[in-house]
């Protein structure tokens, strides 16, 4: 697994406790690395995710909002709209990230960590993120 794929699966888990406990960013991001040594060269790319969703989280949560029509955020498995909160993220400031890449990488933390159903959740509700931002990666 890559440096960014461990830093999003950190991530995930860091954005699932804030969301938990009620503490901030940086005291989840502390208190994570305290308890679980993970991979170095993610750890930077995860504190970066959790932080910027902490940060943008009003933006972040309106986009997953307007592309998931019939679902209400507050009525989303927990999981699922952590993935939704962190891939909206990347998508909404890492321009130079494929979106490819960004709704492959959310969709398989959606399967390992959430329902059977959350893949296929995930990806729909991230594509339409997506599109609602003009993210086209070039071979499309």
């Amino acid at each position: 697994m890559g440096a960014r794929s461990t830093g999003r699966e950190a991530a995930l888990q860091m954005l699932f406790a804030l969301e938990a406990g009620g503490s901030s960013a940086p005291r989840v991001v502390a208190a994570f690395w305290r308890e679980t040594p993970g991979d170095p060269e993610g750890r930077a790319y995860a504190d970066e995710v959790v932080i910027g969703v902490a940060k943008d989280l009003a933006a972040v949560d309106e986009a997953i909002r307007k592309a998931s029509t019939n679902w209400r955020l507050e009525r989303m498995a927990r999981v699922d709209r952590n993935v939704l909160r962190l891939g909206a993220w990347e998508l909404m400031n890492h321009p130079e990230v494929p979106r490819a890449v960004i709704l492959d990488e959310a969709v398989e933390l959606a399967k390992r960590f959430g329902s059977e159903e959350s893949g296929a959740f995930v990806n729909g509700v991230l594509d339409r993120i997506a599109e609602n931002l003009g993210r086209v990666d070039r071979d499309r």
